[in-house]
């Protein structure tokens, strides 16, 4: 799988006063999607909890190219950018798109963190053998150490 996607909807309250979708509004959408994403591969936020672990992430980058409006019909995908061979960082790629139209992206970099230590960490076997079945970007890349 190249990447994966669901259908996005613009409510009423990710509007700002101009009708503009607000600029955060977009990290909580990718949040959202890598989260289904991770669901739909077996890893929940229970389960990393449960295991001691979760992501933190530590850069979050928009581009806005077409302005997205209350009733479009949307796309929204998520695919793994970069990982370190480690698997101890990532980042993700995601795409907001109007038809054949590219309406915004956003791209994330991030890490595990041990839940009771505080420190980065690596993950448990289980969760990197379902980690390495996401989908993989076009353009992915291994992270240098």
């Amino acid at each position: 799988m190249e990447k994966f996607e669901q259908k996005l909807h613009i409510r009423w309250s990710d509007l700002d006063p101009i009708n503009h979708v607000r600029h955060s509004v977009y990290y909580d959408f990718a949040a959202q999607l890598r989260t289904e994403l991770f669901i739909a591969n077996g890893i929940t936020v229970q389960s990393m909890a449960q295991q001691g672990f979760g992501p933190v992430l530590f850069e979050e980058k928009a581009t806005f190219r077409k302005e997205l409006r209350f009733g479009d019909d949307l796309i929204m995908n998520a695919a793994v950018k970069g990982l370190r061979r480690d698997y101890s960082r990532f980042a993700f790629k995601h795409e907001i798109w109007r038809g054949e139209t590219l309406c915004a992206t956003v791209e994330i970099l991030g890490a595990w963190i041990d839940l009771k230590a505080r420190k980065l960490t690596i993950p448990p076997q289980d969760f990197l053998d379902k980690l390495q079945k996401l989908p993989m970007a076009k353009d992915f890349q291994w992270f240098d150490s």
